[in-house]
Order: C-alpha cells, then sequence, then structure tokens
C-alpha cells in the first residue's frame, strides 16, 4: 500500500482533547476503509503565516499512513466537511522517516547547519 503523510490544521478554540479526539477520528476513518495509522503526532497550537477563516493560530497533526487511495480521499472528503479541519495537506512519500518529526525535535537534536563559506566584503 501506499504511504502518506498528512498535516491537519484545527481551528484554535478546541481544547487539546478535542483536537487529539480529530486525530483519532481520522484515524478510525481510515482504518474503516482498510488504512492504518503508522504513527502521529500532535504538534499543538502554532501561530499561522496569514489568516484562515479569521484565525491567526490553529491545532496542528501530524499523521503518518499507510493507506489505500480510496481511504485517504475519503479522509480528505470528510476533512474538508467537518467544520473544526480549516486546512489539510497530504503527501506520498516513499518510505517515513524514523523517529520524531523535524517540528518535534529539540533544537539540539538537529543537524547543524553548513558553513555559509566565504564571505565577500560589503562596499
Amino acid at each position: 500500500m501506499p504511504l502518506y503523510e498528512h498535516v491537519l490544521i484545527a481551528r484554535q478554540d478546541l481544547s487539546n482533547a478535542q483536537a487529539e479526539g480529530l486525530i483519532e477520528h481520522f484515524s478510525t476513518v481510515l482504518a474503516d476503509n482498510g488504512g492504518k495509522v503508522v504513527e502521529h503526532e500532535y504538534w499543538g497550537v502554532k501561530t499561522m503565516a496569514y489568516k484562515i477563516n479569521k484565525n491567526r493560530k490553529g491545532h496542528y497533526a501530524f499523521l503518518k499512513t499507510n493507506a489505500p487511495s480510496a481511504a485517504v480521499l475519503e479522509m480528505e472528503r470528510l476533512c474538508r466537511l467537518h467544520d473544526d479541519v480549516m486546512r489539510v495537506l497530504t503527501i506520498k512519500v516513499d518510505g517515513h522517516e524514523e523517529g520524531p518529526s523535524v517540528q518535534m525535535q529539540k533544537r539540539e537534536e538537529r543537524s547543524e547547519r553548513g558553513d555559509r563559506g566565504e564571505r565577500r566584503e560589503r562596499r
């Protein structure tokens, strides 16, 4: 089965328990249609770059799934119909990365940026 990664953004006025309940709800939708959630992460409330439906912040959730395309289409359709979900992004990947996502890693654990090389003098 194909592998997918999904990012959901829910309304900011939900509680943490309600936002995590959305993850469980959409996980069962995938399971009912023959897929499964390999791993999920709740990223918390984050500020968005621009307003969506008059909201500046949103609850972010990340799902790694192993599901047929029909299950993913059904989940996306239900996300669009759900009043609490503002956006959903689905990406098909070749393989899931091991460990936590970049959002969940501490800054010290991330790989350091490479050297920028020689800098020229400003004039």
